[in-house]
């Protein structure tokens, strides 16, 4: 009674339930406590192995536990085991074989086959070998590590002394090495306010450069549109300011200069005036430029002021047939010249 007494404080200190412990004061119930802290070395592997001692959802431990009609708790570094005698050496074997990496699915297999065999009383005397299952170990080929990997592996020769930046530097000491300790409150923030107005300025550059650029058109459409102004400037520039500074004095002194008997300018003399050099697109720009302005003029209604003027604003054909010329004082020097006409009279 001792010695279930003994079993009985191992197991509660195990965290085995009161009623569960309490158990094992009966004759037909023993308890087996089994050490597994100490079979795995790494820690990471101890606890994958005892994860797979339980299953998932506790379903391998369920398993163990009908085939062996045992209880079985594992708690930290133990397993605490209640059950009969050859329940016990089962489940010894099959835990032993799990921190060995033998998974307990072998185990199982291997128990179900045994109860069923059980069953039959005409293999009660024979061996029961030739119906286990035997399982073969597979050697599975590791990976090989990689060049990081090995290279991580590869052992560092040992050396007494630290790493030169073994001790990352403190404010102080930065402070020391630039100088900047020995200055005066107020010069540190004159310091600190130069640095960052220099930044400021900088930055506020880059900000003005990035603003220009979106309206700055690109070179080749620059260079294009300012050819084609000079070009268009080049070849109307002889043309249209004729005909304009003929306009702008009218009168008396149309007449003398072609007044409305004048013959227009050509397409042709305008390109001749712009130079040899003129490309086919600057010619018909200058040929529109000359049709818009040296076009004709509505006809005129008939008046009794017509005979009187003459043929002064009478459309006259040109020498080459191909424009008709208009007086461009618009009537106003015919009507001049006959009042001084009548004067002169």
């Amino acid at each position: 009674m001792v010695l279930k007494a003994r079993d009985f404080i191992k197991l509660l200190a195990r965290s085995v339930p009161v009623a569960q412990a309490a158990k094992v004061l009966g004759d037909d119930m023993q308890c087996d406590i089994i050490k597994i802290g100490g079979l795995v070395r790494n820690k990471e592997r101890f606890v994958k192995r005892r994860q797979r001692l339980v299953g998932p959802d506790g379903a391998t431990l369920r398993a163990l536990e009908l085939l062996t009609d045992c209880y079985i708790l594992v708690q930290g570094s133990t397993v605490a085991a209640m059950g009969p005698w050859k329940g016990l050496k089962a489940v010894r074997r099959v835990v032993e074989d799990c921190m060995a990496n033998v998974h307990p699915i072998y185990a199982i297999k291997t128990l179900m086959i045994r109860r069923e065999l059980a069953k039959d009383p005409a293999l009660a005397g024979e061996n029961w070998d030739r119906f286990l299952p035997k399982f073969k170990h597979k050697n599975v080929a590791r990976k090989k590590p990689s060049g990081e990997e090995a290279a991580k592996a590869e052992k560092k020769v040992y050396t007494p002394f630290p790493p030169a930046n073994h001790q990352m530097p403190s404010k102080v000491d930065l402070a020391l090495e630039s100088g900047e300790y020995f200055l005066s409150k107020e010069q540190r923030e004159a310091r600190a306010a130069e640095t960052k107005a220099a930044a400021a300025t900088v930055k506020a550059d880059e900000r003005r450069a990035a603003r220009e650029a979106q309206y700055q058109p690109l070179p080749e459409k620059r260079k294009a549109a300012a050819a084609l102004t000079t070009a268009a400037a080049a070849a109307a520039g002889p043309a249209a300011g004729a005909q304009r500074k003929r306009a702008a004095e009218g009168g008396a002194d149309a007449a003398p200069h072609g007044g409305a008997g004048a013959a227009p300018v050509a397409p042709a003399a305008a390109a001749a005036a712009a130079g040899a050099s003129v490309s086919k697109e600057t010619k018909r720009a200058v040929a529109g430029l000359a049709s818009k302005f040296l076009a004709a003029p509505p006809a005129a209604p008939p008046s009794s002021s017509a005979a009187p003027r003459g043929g002064a604003g009478a459309p006259a054909a040109a020498a080459d047939g191909a424009f008709v010329a208009f007086d461009m004082g618009g009537g106003g020097g015919s009507s001049s010249a006959a009042k001084r006409s009548k004067k002169r009279e």
